[in-house]
């Protein structure tokens, strides 16, 4: 099931997308959105008569994080490796304001303090309930669904600050979208889905999860040792290598299979 939050022009709503993905994780022309009665994280899946052409609402940010966005450090031996770093023994946590959130279509606005600023395409996880200390073998349970993000990075201050959280932190850092795909399994990704990210049109980054060096369920594990996951928090998972800059009127699209594609364009803050 696909769970979407768009706006027709009013207040947002979330709602059920049906139609089908082609190769390049695009919905067919025929593709609608079914209104829901709510968030489905608190209220569930109650479905509502009306219905819209997806061709004719906007997508929002699939979800608001309450509290935060989780991010994994260098959880891609080759990009560990690009950026002249060791594999870490265990998974390096850092933390992504809510702020930071924006959804589809939405500009990635290039601070003044940064002249180099990156993307980072990553599958991302979203946590349906509040949950603290899960075991390996109980993280499927806490899972609400998954989605695509764009780690961005202003690398020049990440160098610079050592600690990530002025690089990572901007408004605008961490697009999310296009919806939520809560039909997959952890094992869906051990076994790989194919992680790409293009800037303007041309292939930067083409990955698989399956060479994630920790994966989702001990992703979980792990930052639940540590804090207490809310329902709409994120983790993000991890880049591939091949991050790499962005300019003030790029657009960058990553595409994760199976889960459709995220596009934005760079704008001026």
């Amino acid at each position: 099931m696909r769970i979407a939050r768009f706006t027709t022009g009013e207040d947002p709503q979330y709602g059920v997308v049906a139609g089908d993905l082609d190769e390049h994780g695009q919905l067919d022309d025929d593709a609608v959105i079914i209104s829901l009665a709510g968030d489905p994280l608190y209220v569930g899946i109650k479905l509502l008569e009306e219905q819209h052409k997806l061709a004719d609402v906007r997508l929002l940010a699939p979800v608001l994080p309450r509290s935060k966005v989780v991010g994994i450090g260098r959880n891609y031996a080759a990009h560990a490796a690009e950026m002249g770093s060791d594999v870490p023994a265990e998974p390096l946590m850092f933390l992504k304001p809510n702020t930071s959130v924006v959804g589809p279509g939405d500009p990635i606005l290039y601070p003044p303090q940064s002249s180099n600023v990156h993307y980072e395409g990553e599958l991302a996880v979203v946590i349906g309930r509040i949950c603290r200390d899960v075991p390996v073998e109980k993280a499927t349970d806490v899972i609400h669904g998954y989605t695509i993000a764009n780690d961005v990075t202003a690398r020049d201050l990440q160098k610079g600050d050592v600690q990530f959280t002025r690089a990572k932190g901007f408004d605008s850092f961490c697009p999310l979208g296009p919806w939520i795909e809560t039909d997959l399994d952890p094992d869906d990704f051990n076994k790989g889905r194919r992680v790409q990210t293009y800037l303007n049109g041309d292939v930067v980054q083409d990955g698989s999860t399956a060479d994630m060096i920790f994966d989702i369920p001990s992703l979980i594990a792990h930052v639940s040792s540590v804090m207490t996951l809310l329902p709409g928090d994120v983790i993000l998972t991890g880049t591939p290598e091949g991050v790499g800059p962005m300019e003030v009127g790029d657009e960058v699209e990553i595409s994760i299979e199976g889960l459709g594609s995220l596009a934005n364009k760079v704008a001026s803050r």
